[in-house]
């Protein structure tokens, strides 16, 4: 694991190179040690120890700086959209390549109220971008907003795996999502 540490930009913080070091190594192996990510970081244990109490802190840390970045793309992609029904399918879009940074957070579970909080405010961004998307006729007005809301997280759960499998690219997960949200299995 250590000839990883070329691989993290010698340029970051060592916070920085921490959490860069913890996305490459724990997205091949979610069971790489501390000492890995410290040495793929080019840091010493010590380091990473003033910055993180132990792995769970170092997956909070990673589990909050993914959803900055699910944000930034997906305000990014969507910032000029010309629809509520076009900017869900631009985030769904700028969302699905980030599998390769963000898919072994998947299964994590975790106990921090910010994140809760973080989670719950996207959760109502994207109930009331399907609203949005239904006032606009872009989605079917008769289906809950909350299950509309649960199959486009799980499209994108999909898409993930599809993409870590090797079976798809970014874009034609997206692709393939977003024919399913909208138009569902049929022909």
């Amino acid at each position: 694991m250590r000839q990883m540490c070329l691989m993290v930009d010698k340029k970051l913080s060592s916070y920085d190179a921490l959490l860069e070091a913890g996305f490459l190594l724990f997205g091949k192996d979610k069971s790489a040690s501390l000492a890995d990510v410290a040495a793929a970081a080019g840091v010493g244990r010590a380091t990473l120890h003033r910055h993180f109490t132990g792995r769970d802190d170092l997956m909070l840390a990673l589990a909050k700086r993914a959803l900055e970045e699910l944000e930034t793309a997906s305000n990014a992609a969507t910032e000029n959209a010309p629809s509520y029904t076009d900017g869900l399918r631009l985030a769904m879009q700028a969302i699905l390549p980030l599998a390769h940074r963000h898919m072994f957070l998947a299964s994590e579970r975790f106990d921090d109220p910010e994140l809760a909080a973080w989670q719950a405010a996207q959760d109502r961004e994207t109930h009331e971008a399907i609203d949005a998307a239904k006032a606009e006729g872009g989605l079917d007005p008769t289906l809950p907003t909350t299950w509309l809301a649960t199959i486009y997280d799980n499209l994108i759960y999909a898409g993930w795996e599809l993409i870590e499998a090797g079976e798809a690219t970014p874009k034609q997960a997206a692709n393939f999502a977003w024919r399913m949200f909208t138009q569902g299995a049929t022909k």
